[in-house]
């Protein structure tokens, strides 16, 4: 689980607040960079908090080695021979897309593909090879959110109740995940990219969804270990970080108008009833009945309340967003699917999010370093053994519910290795 969380706050307030915590930044987009939004959304540019290295990752090999490696994979034991760490690590916020794409990706690839790989399970990064290889080893990052928002199934799944979740401190939470770096063939512009890493649910969380995801303490030693960028090749110690929170959390419900991509509003974090949650009819009128002295401005208050109630609560509604909602039973998440626009009648596809097979999610193909150097200076190692069965890094293997896009008929195998 992770289909949705919220970041309203300016770039500004969340380098103060990391700052407070005893996690330096050195580096930061201006305020007018980065989206702010209390409805995050798969494609959406979300603040990422990492350790300041190349974008071949930390600890990595230098450029023109012509070894064939196998895409997103890299020998456990394998030391690099690359670029000196730096004597004092400097860490950086950085505008990121949500939905990684890998650094041997040649093309742009369909909106089916990315909605795959918001999310990288832990079971996956504790098994050697795979996609999420190269990345787990030397691109490990924090992804900053208020919260996130899942939705709770009753009736058999007929209705969905959103849910917000934070910290009970108020504090920002910090998601573990990962990054990566592409560049497409023919094209100069690099594009940065990230993944929200899920695990078990805790036990406070398990009447929501069996997935959430992996908070790591504001400045403690296992988020310093997660982004030490000295530590580039996967190991016990990292992998053991990857687990339910185990402080308490607060979790609530929300405004259903979070479900739709491009709303946006303060009080889809607030308890919907919540006194300080203006959507409630009832709370925004409560305290002015109360202080209402005369039969009059009673009367006039109550003619207020009866025209919003017809008219209803207005939510703001980006205008960068134009992607419409469709309803989804992940297995990671249950929020509600954003598509993109039809490009053209007709082009639709049935097969968007049938269930694919590991081997199409996780292609291995042989590619030369070369290749993958010019994609982002990153690396990866051997190809799988023959005949060895992967596991799905982003699902579980259960059959999502099938959805109507605009143009997205290719799987995600046609996109990543070609």
């Amino acid at each position: 689980m992770c289909g949705r969380y919220a970041l309203g706050i300016r770039a500004a307030l969340v380098r103060q607040q990391l700052q407070e915590h005893d996690m330096p930044v050195d580096d930061a987009p201006e305020d007018d960079q980065v989206r702010q939004t209390y409805n995050f959304a798969p494609g959406n540019h979300g603040l990422v908090y990492r350790a300041d290295v190349p974008d071949s990752g930390a600890g990595g090999r230098s450029h023109g080695s012509r070894e064939t490696v196998g895409e997103g994979d890299q020998n456990e034991g394998e030391e690099s021979n690359g670029l000196e760490a730096p004597a004092e690590t400097k860490y950086k916020l950085q505008a990121m897309k949500w939905g990684l794409v890998p650094f041997w990706t040649k093309r742009n690839p369909d909106y089916g593909s990315v909605m795959r790989t918001i999310n990288a399970r832990d079971d996956s990064l504790a098994q050697s090879g795979g996609m999420w290889n190269t990345m787990k080893q030397k691109k490990r990052c924090i992804v900053v959110a208020q919260g996130f928002y899942e939705w709770l199934k009753k009736n058999g799944g007929k209705e969905k109740i959103p849910h917000f979740t934070k910290r009970k401190d108020g504090q920002l939470m910090c998601l573990a995940g990962l990054w990566d770096c592409v560049q497409y063939e023919g094209s100069e512009e690099k594009h940065y990219t990230y993944t929200i890493i899920t695990t078990d649910s805790n036990k406070q969380l398990s009447f929501l969804h069996d997935r959430m995801p992996v908070i790591l303490e504001n400045g403690s030693d296992a988020l310093r270990t997660w982004l030490d960028p000295q530590r580039s090749e996967w190991s016990k110690e990292l992998q053991s970080l990857l687990k339910p929170f185990g402080d308490e959390l607060e979790c609530y419900p929300v405004s259903k108008e979070v479900g739709k991509v491009g709303n946006n509003s303060p009080t889809f974090i607030v308890p919907v009833a919540s006194t300080e949650n203006k959507n409630n009819i009832a709370n925004f009128f409560s305290n002015a009945k109360k202080e209402a002295k005369g039969t009059e401005e009673k009367k006039e208050i109550k003619e207020e309340e009866a025209e919003i109630w017809k008219k209803g609560v207005k939510t703001e509604q980006d205008e960068q967003e134009s992607r419409t909602t469709v309803e989804q039973n992940g297995t990671e998440d249950n929020a509600p699917l954003p598509m993109p626009a039809p490009k053209s009648a007709g082009a639709g596809s049935k097969r968007a999010h049938e269930t694919m097979g590991d081997e199409d999610v996780f292609p291995v193909k042989a590619v030369k370093q070369e290749d993958a150097d010019t994609a982002a200076g990153s690396t990866g190692s051997p190809n799988k053994k023959s005949g060895a069965k992967s596991r799905s890094g982003t699902s579980n293997g259960t059959k999502a519910s099938p959805v109507q896009p605009g143009d997205q008929s290719r799987k995600i195998t046609n996109f990543f290795s070609k």
